[in-house]
């Protein structure tokens, strides 16, 4: 990497993403790392920017963390810069419930602008490798979309060695967070060990090749949920029932995706393949079997998918 032209490189590659970005105004979610340092010193210089950091509290000195990258976010030309001090709690273990609580965070201080995250190709290739070691099918290894309002990912087609030269060129001191090298992460395990040996074995280029499947499979996996979209229209029957004579007719990848917008759309979240494909043998393989318990977000109750005759219906269970 030439560190002479990291600058320029990088504005160029945000600035060609901005045309999809609504807005006169942004938000930078600002971590104080290379990668979000870089972004922000970017975006600060392309529209008016509010750098956005969240202190999740879950280290000691976080907030001497979040203080100094307000300070660098001003430094950089931000218009504003703001630290959020957040509680994280305990669903779904440490890494989903902190990245719930900074969503949560980031949405509520954002005032109606987008908001921009630092998600590299290299963290687009790790999520595609963590997709397909839960087996959660095509939607979860089409990884991140790079425009998902409010928020957007200009940097998904940028490897993680350019923002780091940004830092390098500008004299940026980004904060190393430790927990990107606890190798009790599973992520920080597929950072450190698995994609170097892939890139081994494979001979390189493999990240790259991660990102193109992960765009692959998520312009196929947006087409599919249009469809299910209008296959879920001509399925519902009653108030929140499905047709499963309808949904029978269906193929079954596309099926399945109606059943899931369906569950959704009843308060269901957090759904496994598993759970989708337990709901879908209710209308392909019935036997009078009983309902099927999804995750959902309800305190003391629990959340079934049922057939009753002709149709699917949800309903809830005490604890």
């Amino acid at each position: 990497m030439d560190r002479s032209g990291a600058v320029a490189a990088l504005r160029q590659s945000v600035a060609a993403d901005a045309g999809g970005i609504d807005g006169s105004t942004w938000c930078v979610a600002l971590s104080g790392g290379p990668d979000s340092l870089a972004l922000t010193a970017v975006a600060a210089n392309l529209r008016p920017t509010t750098a956005l950091i969240v202190d999740h509290g879950l280290q000691s000195g976080s907030d001497t963390v979040a203080d100094a990258a307000r300070r660098q976010a001003l430094a950089l030309g931000c218009v504003a810069a703001q630290v959020i001090t957040v509680e994280v709690g305990r669903a779904g273990g440490p890494e989903a419930a902190a990245r719930q609580a900074r969503y949560a965070a980031l949405d509520a201080a954002r005032d109606g602008a987008p908001v921009l995250l630092g998600h590299t190709l290299d963290d687009q290739a790790e999520t595609v490798l963590l997709g397909l070691g839960r087996g959660s099918g095509a939607r979860s290894i089409a990884g991140m979309r790079p425009h998902d309002p409010p928020w957007h990912r200009p940097l998904l087609g940028v490897r993680r060695t350019l923002t780091h030269a940004v830092c390098d060129q500008l004299g940026l001191t980004p904060w190393q967070d430790p927990h990107n090298a606890d190798r009790r992460f599973t992520r920080v395990r597929l950072r450190h060990e698995v994609l170097p040996l892939l890139e081994d074995v494979l001979g390189g280029g493999v990240a790259e090749a991660l990102a193109r499947t992960a765009t692959a499979l998520r312009e196929d996996t947006e087409t599919l949920d249009a469809l299910a979209g209008e296959a879920l229209a001509g399925a519902r029957t009653g108030p929140g029932g499905l047709d499963t004579a309808r949904l029978a007719a269906l193929p079954g990848a596309l099926r399945r995706r109606v059943i899931r917008v369906w569950l959704l759309d009843g308060g269901a979240c957090d759904l496994t393949d598993i759970q989708i494909r337990a709901v879908d043998r209710l209308v392909t393989a019935w036997r009078g079997q009983g309902g099927v318990a999804v995750g959902s977000g309800l305190r003391k109750q629990r959340l079934f998918a049922a057939r009753h005759g002709g149709a699917l219906k949800l309903h809830t269970e005490p604890v």
